[in-house]
């Protein structure tokens, strides 16, 4: 690969629109390919992002739009990472050094960046819904010249929503909708389960015995959404060449199948795509592609074929070291903690490595558990463990867990089942954007009976409390921290009950309550707080679900209580902390820094907090404002 500047090739330079891709004649397209590569290489290197996804996905990106007349046909990506290529053929190819920087390119379709762009999609297994709706409603409004195009891979096809939509869809025939299999045997790294392995041998037509074996030992693991799916995993019944053949799955279903095609022959997708766009009705066509596909880096990288690297140098693929970090931090305990309890067992949801697991499944392979993307299944999953007499630790992003919600509360709370949850990426994550900001679990956690929340604030708190977490044996439990480098060890002056006392002032003004790493940018406050003559202190409540008692005598002793977390404002710890002085009759004034709730453009994270207001000399100045109002001595302090 030549070196590049991050700027589009001649060929991609001319594509403004799907129209000028139309244009192009056939021998030019291999070109275009090769363009789109090196860019894609060049802008990843400099900003990270999803760099595997999208080399697997160029020739049928192109040849979905020579096909298809976007935006009018609404092409639907599943997950969005995948869709890149898709921006640049969309007349962004000019802006792709400006990847996923603030005021630059989302990593993810935007609906502000382009009418191309249909759904804002990086959570799995939902364009299907999304596809089922869109081609109902253009059916009811009599716009029958109109498809709706879902692609869906990288592992999404494993998810149980996915199935629910395809149940629905099977059932319209009147519906010019066309999902697009995009199949490469992974999601962030190789897929797992039943479904995925039955994939798995359409890709290499496995024999006789082989084929025996799948039916014996993964048809109970295949969840059934509907009468159809059972017959079609039945179909043995049939005599085996139907389930040699790769459509007898999907034609079972009432879906008519294309395949398998070449996905890097881009002549041979646009012909698929194009008797699928003449049926009129909902088709299957089923695409084999590589992940990395065209830069040898990531196609011979095990793990993810560079699913997301960071930084990294074009040339050699080698990445830049990245600092020692949360997740680093949790996968070393948690192989602590095996060697330690033969009950531990742990269970990702298709992201071994990102949340550090990587280390644990080597130490114990047959303790480690990976469900696919399907965090709903994961929590249940772990309340059978649990139930079985072992103690589950789920580790999951912080902003999946909202997709588990419902299994976290009644089947595994209900039942007061020991099992703990470790939320990696939690509160401003930035470079992601909207769907990846983990601003929502201590809002959503607070309503759940029995469960207790732990929050550290730095690595020594991590294992500390990750070990507090797994020692609870009569509920749930809920461990959460940041993306990125572990902070400054801070060391506790004092207790306060079971919470850390950081910093105690003499005859102090303001309790500030810090929620795990917003301990530093609390001390940071409260030096300056302590310059307008303003004493404060500063507590760790370390569990923030429930919260320690202690609190109530300690806001009697003070004018003003702060609560600063990594969350969304609304019904999370400074909404808990105010409930809990107003049932014991406090009347302190409560005031709670978070994360307003909106969604937050992707950018640094430093740059987010400074925004919404989460550093110290935000925080510092409005509590200044605050207790001078109580206090109106302060607005003659000679540092004012």
């Amino acid at each position: 690969m030549s070196e590049r500047t991050g700027q589009p090739g001649n060929l991609l330079e001319s594509v403004k629109g799907p129209g000028d891709l139309k244009r192009l004649a056939v021998d030019e397209l291999p070109v275009l390919a090769t363009e789109i590569r090196e860019l894609l290489i060049a802008s990843t290197a400099r900003s990270g992002g999803h760099l595997g996804p999208n080399l697997g996905v160029v020739e049928l990106t192109i040849a979905m739009h020579r096909v298809f007349d976007s935006p009018r046909d609404r092409i639907l990506w599943d997950t969005g990472h995948q869709a890149y290529v898709h921006k640049m053929l969309t007349g962004r190819a000019g802006q792709f050094d400006t990847l996923r920087q603030e005021g630059g390119l989302s990593g993810y379709p935007s609906q502000s960046e382009s009418e191309h762009d249909i759904i804002e999609n990086s959570h799995a297994s939902t364009a299907l819904s999304y596809a089922d709706g869109l081609a109902k409603a253009y059916r009811l409004k009599g716009e029958a010249d109109r498809t709706v195009v879902a692609v869906i891979g990288d592992g999404a096809l494993t998810g149980g929503m996915a199935w629910e939509a395809l149940n629905n869809i099977a059932a319209r025939k009147d519906l010019p909708l066309i999902i697009v299999v995009n199949d490469n045997g992974r999601s962030y790294s190789p897929t797992i389960g039943g479904l995925a392995s039955h994939l798995a041998s359409l890709r290499t037509n496995q024999r006789y015995e082989d084929v025996l074996d799948f039916v014996k030992g993964n048809l109970t693991k295949v969840p059934v959404v509907g009468a159809p799916v059972y017959d079609a995993l039945h179909g043995v019944k049939k005599g085996l060449k139907d389930v040699l053949a790769p459509q007898v799955m999907f034609e079972d279903l009432g879906l008519k199948y294309i395949g398998l095609v070449d996905g890097h022959d881009e002549q041979a997708v646009e012909a698929a795509l194009r008797r699928a766009r003449d049926f009129r009705r909902p088709v299957i066509v089923h695409v084999l592609t590589k992940k990395g596909f065209g830069y040898s880096p990531a196609e011979n990288h095990d793990e993810d074929c560079f699913h997301s690297p960071g930084v990294f140098d074009p040339l050699t693929g080698e990445e830049k070291p990245k600092p020692h970090g949360w997740t680093n931090v949790f996968g070393q305990e948690m192989v602590r903690l095996g060697a330690e309890r033969r009950d531990i067992v742990a269970i990702t949801a298709a992201m071994l490595g990102p949340t550090g697991l990587i280390p644990f499944s080597e130490a114990y392979p047959d303790r480690l558990y990976d469900v696919g993307i399907a965090e709903q299944h994961a929590l249940t999953s772990a309340a059978g463990l649990a139930l079985g007499g072992l103690h589950p630790v789920v580790a999951v992003y912080a902003t999946f867990l909202n997709r588990a919600f419902d299994q976290l509360l009644m089947d595994v709370a209900l039942h007061r089942l020991p099992v703990t949850v470790v939320l990696d990426r939690a509160g401003v994550t930035g470079d992601d954007g909207a769907s990846h900001n983990g601003m929502w679990d201590l809002s959503i956690l607070q309503v759940v009976p029995g469960l207790s929340v732990a929050v550290p604030r730095d690595e020594p708190r991590l294992r500390e409390l990750l070990a507090e977490a797994v020692e609870v044996d009569d509920g749930p439990t809920v461990l959460r921290y940041p993306k990125g480098a572990v902070g400054a060890e801070i060391e506790a002056v004092g207790r306060l009950g079971e919470m850390d006392v950081l910093r105690a002032g003499d005859d102090p003004d303001v309790l500030l309550v810090a929620v795990g790493p917003m301990a530093g940018l609390c001390l940071e406050a409260a030096d300056l707080l302590d310059a307008q003559g303003i004493s404060a202190t500063v507590v760790d409540p370390r569990w923030v679900k429930p919260l320690d008692e202690a609190l109530v005598p300690a806001a009697r002793a003070h004018k003003l209580v702060v609560v600063v977390e990594d969350n969304g404002r609304v019904g999370a710890v400074g909404d808990a902390v105010a409930r809990m002085l107003r049932d014991a009759d406090v009347d302190v004034p409560v005031r709670t820094y978070g994360i307003p709730q909106r969604f937050l453009d992707h950018a640094k994270r430093p740059k987010i907090l400074g925004e919404i207001g989460l550093t110290s000399q935000d925080i510092a100045r409005q509590i200044t404002e605050a207790i001078a109002k109580r206090s109106p001595a302060l607005e003659n302090h000679p540092t004012r």
